[in-house]
């Protein structure tokens, strides 16, 4: 009669880890295909690297179901080749741990589903007017554009390309974006803030343009979307006496005048690139 943890040692060599193996291929496979197809990709990755996101996708559905076929085939037959069950396998981690890692990732992804990024993460990672070097390519800039079709970014642009606050003085502008309260600034003051993705999300800057509104800002809360028309303006702007930071705060800055404030939803595609 043969021993029990030999026949357990079979089993887990014949059937358990090549079906883990199997498994964690084809669920990262489905879960690349489902992001591509449901537009949530668009919240993890920039539009250049799409269309090799879905590839890779089809790739592993692929060698998984190839992966499957063979395994079959070898299942079916009682004895196993020497030296398949004998080679020695150096890893970090027990055998199938990986392969497991791997499987419950793919799974969780399924479930949960990737998240717009919020106020808080601008506030933790510092929101500027200006553009971090890896966006300072000529091509991106359209300098004849009509101030009232630029958007957000556009701004932080053009800002970047002639740093000159005055020279946009009293020009219109219809711009979109996020509410952050900056807590070094007046009530009446938000930071009409986007997101630019550069490669993924990991890499995500915040970039934001001051608008003084007629109110209190608490009308608007962090987070939520605007379309703010209005006229650009001059400021130095005043730290907020509650504040402790007052002479970081008092800089000359294009700040955006508004005249008309409205509610949107968050856009199907929130981030800049």
């Amino acid at each position: 009669m043969m021993n029990p943890a030999l026949k357990i040692q079979r089993f887990s060599k014949r059937f358990f880890f090549p079906s883990l193996d199997i498994l964690a291929i084809l669920a990262w496979g489905f879960l690349l295909l489902k992001y591509s197809f449901t537009g949530e990709l668009r919240l993890l990755i920039h539009p250049n690297y799409f269309g090799l996101v879905t590839f890779t996708g089809v790739v592993l559905v692929m060698l998984g179901m190839i992966r499957a076929w063979q395994w079959g085939r070898q299942f079916g037959r009682r004895q196993q080749s020497e030296t398949r069950d004998t080679v020695a396998h150096i890893t970090l981690f027990p055998r199938g741990w990986a392969s497991t890692l791997l499987l419950v990732s793919a799974v969780l992804g399924f479930f949960i589903a990737p998240t717009v990024f919020k106020s808080q993460v601008a506030l933790q990672r510092g929101i500027s007017n200006t553009l971090p070097a890896t966006q300072l390519q000529a091509e991106s800039f359209q300098a004849n554009a009509k101030p009232e079709e630029r958007s957000l970014v556009d701004w932080v642009r053009t800002l970047n390309a002639y740093p000159e606050p005055d020279a946009y003085a009293g020009q219109k502008a219809k711009i979109t974006g996020f509410v952050v309260h900056p807590p070094d600034l007046p009530d009446n003051y938000i930071l009409l803030t986007r997101f630019i993705l550069t490669c993924c999300a990991v890499d995500v800057y915040p970039v934001a343009i001051p608008v003084r509104l007629e109110g209190d800002r608490r009308q608007y809360p962090q987070d939520t979307w605007l379309e703010v028309q209005g006229i650009m303006e001059t400021e130095t702007l005043k730290a907020n006496p509650q504040t402790s930071q007052k002479s970081e705060s008092q800089k000359r800055q294009l700040v955006l005048n508004a005249q008309s404030v409205r509610t949107i939803p968050t856009p199907a595609d929130p981030y800049s690139y």
